[in-house]
């Protein structure tokens, strides 16, 4: 089962959002969550347990639920709303004030919680992925899953610049560990140029 990123996803026959992340379990590389973010305002993006997918193609995922039941999904991402004192600097022509002041003034300030399950990891497309060698050799593009058993089994590697990109099919076996920002392999640059590629028509954003 390939599990593609920035995909559409289709509740019962309707696009009903777009992939934004895997949640995988690092021990054991099996994928337990997909982050789909809704089409729907205001946008909130849901942990879709992987036994909830019913089709995963190379550009949309099928689920086995109506937009109506992803909307009653735990978000991924929440939002909370803090009212916090920030100083504020009066000048001399402000309320006639013969020489700077600091008072304070109340703000609303925005704070982003991210619900990853357990001691899980968020993995998103465009994570970094570096050689043994400590080279940056491209970046995550998809994974490939077991469909019974939902483990990784081999990562797809965005590689090159624009002009002669190609996807690198790396096995989970060659993966050294692993952060949601980058991710590290135990073969070297040399190495992952001998692996199976595939000529990438499309310019990925």
């Amino acid at each position: 089962m390939d599990i593609p990123m920035n995909a559409k996803v289709y509740c019962q026959d309707k696009i009903c959002g777009h992939t934004q992340a895997v949640i995988l379990n690092p021990v054991s590389d099996v994928v337990t969550h997909v982050v789909v973010q809704e089409n729907k305002a205001p946008h909130m993006q849901r942990l879709v347990p992987i036994d909830m997918i019913d089709t995963s193609l190379a550009d949309k995922i099928l689920l086995k639920c109506d937009d109506t039941a992803l909307q009653g999904l735990p978000p991924f991402v929440e939002r909370e709303y803090i009212q916090a004192s920030v100083p504020r600097y009066l000048q001399a022509f402000d309320m006639y004030y013969l020489e700077p002041v600091v008072v304070p003034e109340k703000k609303i300030a925005v704070g982003k919680h991210y619900h990853v399950p357990g001691n899980e990891l968020a993995v998103r497309r465009g994570t970094s992925v570096y050689s043994a060698d400590g080279d940056v050799i491209g970046k995550v593009d998809e994974f490939l899953v077991d469909q019974d058993g939902g483990q990784v089994t081999h990562l797809i590697l965005r590689e090159g610049h624009l002009w002669g990109q190609k996807d690198v099919i790396i096995p989970v076996e060659e993966i050294d560990k692993f952060k949601e920002s980058r991710l590290r392999l135990k073969i070297n640059k040399e190495e992952v140029g001998e692996l199976p590629a595939i000529p990438v028509n499309r310019i990925w954003p």
